[in-house]
C-alpha cells in the first residue's frame, strides 16, 4: 500500500491503513451460516453471499457431495482438506496512485476492489492554501425594480478591488444580466412592449431576456465600471425572475465567461425577487427539461424559450462540477425564500442587505469569500447507472481550532488540512452479473482538484489457473458408462458396482451410500458431512484436538485421521519436526531426552524443565 503525498504527515498513512484493516476485519467477522446454503450452485453464487465466503475449486474436494458444500469460510474449507491454492475468495483492496500529485487535494487517484457485501475505507486530505486568485461574476437582475440597485453597482469595482487586496492579489470581475423567459405570460407580448417593456412609462428600456453575458472575466476595474454604467433596465409581468436559469448558463459557459482554472470562483446573484423553479415554464408552453448545457450565441442565451428552468439538483451538480461558490445578495423581504434555497446548493452563501449600496455589497463579497473558504466539505458522486449498487459514508477529521459540522469542517484557517475518512460499500452486482468498473468522484466543494476513485466490482470467479471452478453437479450416470443392448449390459461379466468399492472392501460405498451407475452417492447425516469417492470420509467420526477435527491438520477417513505432512498422532496433534524440542544450546531436549509429540520426555527422571535442562541433584552427584 502506498502512502501519499511523499514526505507528508505520517498520520495520513496510519489513518488509511487502520481504516482499511478495520473494514477488512469487519467484513470477515460474520459467521459461516450465510455461506452454507443448499441454494449455492456456483462460485459466483458463493462469493455474492458475502465477503467472508470462499469457494473451493479443488477437483476431488468432498467428492460425492453437493456443490454447495464447496462454499464456506476459508478456514473451514482448509480444515476439510481444501488446499489454500484452491480457494477462491473475496478480495478487498485499496491502492493509491502516488504518481498523481495535487497542491490542495491528495491523493488524486485511488483504485478499490470490492465484491457485494464488502466495503473499503480511505482518506482524502484537503489543504487550505494561503491565498487564491479570485474570479467574481456579477449576475444581476435588471428588471425595472432593480434600477436603483444597478446604479449602486457602478462604484463597486475599484473599491472592491482595493478591499480584496487583504485576501487575494489577483481579483478578476465579470458581468451578466437576466430578467425572465421572454414568452407570455412572463412578459407582455403586445407589439409595442416586445422591444420596449417600459413604453407605458415613456421610458426607453431593453427587451426582456433570459440571460445576456456582458463582460468576460477581466482584471481591468475601469473596464468593469464602464460596462456597468452602460447597463439599462428591462421589464416583465410576473414577480419571480429567471435567476436560476441564468446561473446555470454562467456556470457551464466556461469559455465565454472566462473562468480561470486556478482561481476560486464566486457567482454573485443580485435580485429583489424570488426565482422561478423547474416546471414553472409549463405556463408558457415550455415542457422540455433543461439539458444542462451551454446555449450562448453572440453572448445571448438562446435556450430560454425552448427549455424549462433547471431543477435545483441539476443546478447544484453544475455548480459543483465547475467549482463555483454561489453568493445570493437579496433584499431582506426575500431572505426567507433564499434561506431555504441555499440549503440545497452546496457551497452557497446568503447575504441579507437592507439596501443595495456599494459598501454593503463589498462587505457581502468579503464576508462570503472568507466564510466559504473557511468551510471545507466534500461531495461524493457515483455514476448514475451504478448509484443503487453502492453506498458511501463521509466522516471529516477537522484540524485544531475548527468545528465539525455534519460532513464538513468550518473555521479552517489557511495552511490547515482537513482529512475525510470515506467508506464505499457495494450492495450488489450489475444486472448481467459481470465484473465492471465504476467511477466515484470525491470533489471538495469549490476546489479545482478532486479525487477519482475507480471501483473494480468483482462479481465473477477466475478459479485460477485453469479457469475451471468445478461447479458442475457430478451426475452418477453418463451415457457412455451404461450402454444398453436390447435391455442388457454388453458384458454381463463386468460388475457395475465394482467401481464403488474401495480396495479390500466387499461393500458398496463403505455402507454409507448407494452406487448409481458406478459412482457413489453419499448419504446425508445429521452428524455432519459424508463424502469421498467411496463415501469413506466424514467430518465428525474422528478424534478432536483443540476443538478441531483431527486437530485441523488432517481429514477424517473411515473413522481415522489421515494427517497432513508434518503431523502425526491419533488426532494429528503431534508435529513430526523436533524443532519445538530444540533447546537454546541447539540440542534436542538438551541431550537429556527425546522429542515425543512436540514435547521433551526426559530420559532420567532427575531431569526436568521444558527442554530437560534442569537437574536439582546433578551437582551433588558430581561432588560425591
Amino acid at each position: 500500500m502506498t502512502c501519499w503525498p511523499p514526505r507528508s504527515d505520517p498520520r495520513l498513512c496510519v489513518l488509511l491503513c487502520c481504516a482499511v484493516l478495520a473494514v477488512c476485519a469487519a467484513a470477515s467477522s460474520t459467521g459461516a451460516g450465510v455461506c452454507q446454503s443448499p441454494g449455492v450452485a456456483s462460485c459466483t453464487d458463493c462469493l455474492c453471499r458475502g465477503p467472508q465466503c470462499a469457494w473451493c475449486f479443488q477437483k476431488d474436494f468432498l467428492y460425492g457431495s453437493e456443490p454447495s458444500r464447496r462454499c464456506d469460510l476459508p478456514e473451514n474449507l482448509r480444515r476439510r482438506g481444501c488446499g489454500s491454492e484452491f480457494i477462491e475468495q473475496s478480495e478487498v483492496k485499496v491502492e493509491i496512485n502516488a504518481t498523481l500529485s495535487g497542491t490542495q487535494v491528495s491523493p488524486r487517484g485511488i483504485s478499490i476492489t470490492l465484491r457485494p457485501g464488502s466495503q473499503a475505507s480511505f482518506m482524502v486530505a484537503v489543504k487550505q492554501l494561503q491565498r487564491y486568485p479570485l474570479d467574481l461574476y456579477y449576475l444581476v437582475d435588471v428588471s425595472a425594480s432593480m434600477q436603483e440597485n444597478l446604479n449602486h453597482l457602478k462604484t463597486v469595482g475599484v473599491a472592491l478591488s482595493l478591499r480584496m487586496t487583504e485576501h487575494t492579489s489577483d481579483l478578476w470581475l465579470g458581468f451578466g444580466s437576466f430578467v425572465d423567459k421572454p414568452v407570455s405570460p412572463y412578459i407582455s407580448v403586445h407589439p409595442s412592449k416586445i422591444n420596449n417593456p417600459c413604453s407605458d412609462y415613456e421610458i426607453r428600456c431593453r427587451p426582456a431576456h433570459g440571460f445576456h453575458h456582458v463582460l468576460s472575466m477581466t482584471g481591468n476595474m475601469s473596464e468593469f465600471t464602464r460596462v456597468i454604467k452602460r447597463q439599462r433596465i428591462s421589464g416583465n409581468m410576473d414577480t419571480p425572475e429567471g435567476g436560476l436559469d441564468a446561473m446555470l448558463q454562467a456556470a457551464v459557459c466556461q469559455n465565454a465567461v472566462g473562468w480561470r482554472p486556478e482561481a476560486k470562483r464566486l457567482l454573485l446573484l443580485m435580485t429583489d425577487q424570488p426565482s422561478h423553479l423547474a416546471l414553472d415554464s409549463r405556463l408558457g408552453g415550455i415542457v422540455v427539461p433543461h439539458d444542462g448545457q451551454c446555449h450562448l450565441e453572440n453572448n445571448v442565451y438562446t435556450g430560454s424559450t425552448r427549455m424549462d428552468h433547471p431543477s435545483l439538483g441539476q443546478l447544484s451538480d453544475k455548480l459543483l462540477e465547475n467549482n463555483i461558490h454561489s453568493v445570493f445578495a437579496v433584499e431582506k423581504q426575500q431572505y426567507q425564500w433564499y434561506e431555504e434555497l441555499v440549503q440545497l446548493l452546496p457551497g452557497s452563501y446568503l447575504g441579507k442587505l437592507g439596501i443595495f449600496q456599494a459598501p454593503n455589497l463589498i462587505d457581502l463579497v468579503v464576508d462570503a469569500y472568507k466564510r466559504l473558504l473557511s468551510e471545507v466539505a466534500v461531495s461524493v458522486s457515483v455514476e448514475d447507472l451504478a448509484v443503487s449498487r453502492f453506498w458511501v459514508s463521509v466522516s471529516p477529521i477537522c484540524p485544531q481550532g475548527s468545528t465539525r459540522k455534519d460532513q464538513s469542517c468550518s473555521g479552517v484557517q489557511p495552511g490547515q488540512t482537513v482529512y475525510f475518512n470515506i467508506t464505499i460499500g457495494q450492495h450488489a452486482c450489475s444486472a448481467d452479473g459481470k465484473d465492471n468498473d465504476v467511477v466515484v468522484l470525491v470533489h471538495p466543494v469549490g476546489y479545482n482538484e478532486s479525487t477519482v476513485v475507480r471501483v473494480h466490482s468483482k462479481c465473477g470467479c477466475k478459479c485460477r489457473p485453469t479457469g475451471h471452478c468445478n461447479e458442475d453437479v457430478q451426475s452418477p450416470c453418463s451415457s457412455q458408462e451404461l450402454r444398453p443392448d436390447h435391455g442388457h449390459l454388453k458384458d454381463l461379466n463386468i460388475d457395475p458396482n465394482r467401481s464403488c468399492r474401495a480396495d479390500g472392501w466387499n461393500v458398496d460405498c463403505s455402507s454409507r451410500g448407494v452406487c448409481e451407475c458406478g459412482k457413489c452417492v453419499c448419504e446425508q447425516s445429521r452428524l455432519g458431512l459424508i463424502f469421498g469417492k467411496y463415501c469413506e470420509m466424514d467430518d465428525f467420526s474422528c478424534p478432536y484436538n483443540r476443538e478441531l477435527l483431527c486437530g485441523g491438520h488432517g481429514v477424517c477417513v473411515s473413522g481415522e485421521c489421515v494427517c497432513q505432512e508434518g503431523w502425526t498422532g491419533e488426532s494429528c496433534g503431534c508435529p513430526t519436526s523436533p524443532t519445538t524440542c530444540q533447546s537454546p544450546d541447539g540440542f534436542i531436549c538438551s541431550g537429556q531426552g527425546k522429542c515425543v509429540c512436540g514435547k521433551c520426555v526426559c530420559d532420567d527422571p532427575q531431569h526436568s524443565g521444558e527442554f530437560c535442562e534442569g537437574c536439582r541433584i546433578c551437582h551433588i552427584k558430581r561432588e560425591i
